[in-house]
C-alpha cells in the first residue's frame, strides 16, 4: 500500500485512468465487433457506415495512447481492405 499523500493520490488517480481507459477500449472493440458482423453479412452499405464509425474511435485511441499509433493504423488496413473485398 502507499505510504505517502503523493503516492496514495498517484494510487487513486491510476484507477480512475485505468477504468476509463477501459471502458474507452471496450467500445472501441464494440465498434469493430459490429463493422465484422456487418462483413460477415455481406451488407455492404452497414459496413461502410460501421468502418466510419470505428475509424474515428480507433484513432482516438491512439492519440491518447491507449492503443499504439502502428497497431491502430494496422486494424485500419485491415478493415479497410475487408470492406473492400466485399
Amino acid at each position: 500500500m502507499a505510504n505517502s499523500a503523493q503516492a496514495r493520490k498517484r494510487a487513486r488517480q491510476a484507477e480512475v485512468h485505468r477504468q476509463r481507459n477501459a471502458s474507452q477500449r471496450s467500445a472501441m472493440r464494440t465498434s469493430i465487433k459490429a463493422l465484422r458482423k456487418a462483413i460477415a453479412a455481406g451488407d455492404k452499405e452497414k459496413a461502410v457506415a460501421a468502418f466510419q464509425a470505428a475509424v474515428p474511435q480507433m484513432d482516438r485511441m491512439a492519440r491518447k495512447g491507449i492503443i499504439h499509433k502502428n497497431t491502430a493504423a494496422r486494424g485500419k488496413s485491415r478493415l479497410n481492405n475487408a470492406v473492400r473485398a466485399m
